[in-house]
């Protein structure tokens, strides 16, 4: 039930609203002292299709390859878009539709993050997200759209079978948060999030 991402853009389609999962890689400029990019740009991806406003940005440490955060999402009015990357180390980052009513509803995304290849994920409103880690000492950032809003927090158990997520890691060896063992699956989950008009589909790359 997973989508894996492609590789490049397909340049017969417009690039997809800002409800679509997007994968980002921002150039990096190289010299013999290293590198500079632009993590973020608003006008420039804006003009892409991504038209969207940050208010917060967040930051996680983790110890240990096998650490799980997610699957979460915040409820309206709450909900939040995210753009998500690695600072230090490789994650497995993962998007799962949980628009009531959309074609691919309970489909995910996953794809790699790294430090050393810079991508981004955007997961859009209506998606529940999460990440596994790859190796130890592990840093991840990410802007969202909208503050932290506790009695708005919602989650999905990373390992529900309905999901079908292929996480690098076995459920029973996984370094889970005391409130993420708490969460149920799909099956009797009333979701908040209304489909809009765009179904999962491979990311497009931005350049």
């Amino acid at each position: 039930m997973t989508t894996p991402a492609s590789s490049a853009a397909d340049p017969a389609s417009a690039f997809p609203p800002p409800s679509h999962p997007r994968l980002i890689v921002p150039r990096r400029f190289a010299d013999q002292r290293g590198w500079f990019c632009e993590t973020w740009n608003a006008a420039r991806l804006a003009g892409q299709g991504l038209d969207v406003a940050f208010v917060q940005d967040n930051q996680s440490w983790s110890a240990r390859r096998g650490t799980v955060r997610g699957l979460h999402f915040q409820v309206p009015p709450h909900a939040q878009g995210k753009l998500v990357r690695a600072v230090r180390g490789r994650i497995l980052d993962v998007a799962v539709d949980i628009r009531r009513g959309s074609p691919t509803y309970g489909r995910s995304v996953a794809v790699e993050l790294t430090a050393t290849g810079g991508e981004q994920l955007w997961v859009p409103v209506g998606y529940a997200h999460g990440f596994c880690t790859l190796e130890d000492d592990c840093e991840v950032a990410y802007k969202v759209t909208d503050f932290y809003a506790p009695a708005s927090e919602g989650g999905l158990a990373f390992d529900d079978p309905a999901l079908a997520i292929p996480w690098p890691v076995a459920p029973g060896e996984a370094s889970l948060s005391d409130k993420d063992t708490t969460y149920g699956g799909l099956a009797g989950f009333d979701s908040p999030f209304a489909y809009d008009g765009v179904p999962l589909q491979p990311e497009c790359v931005v350049p």
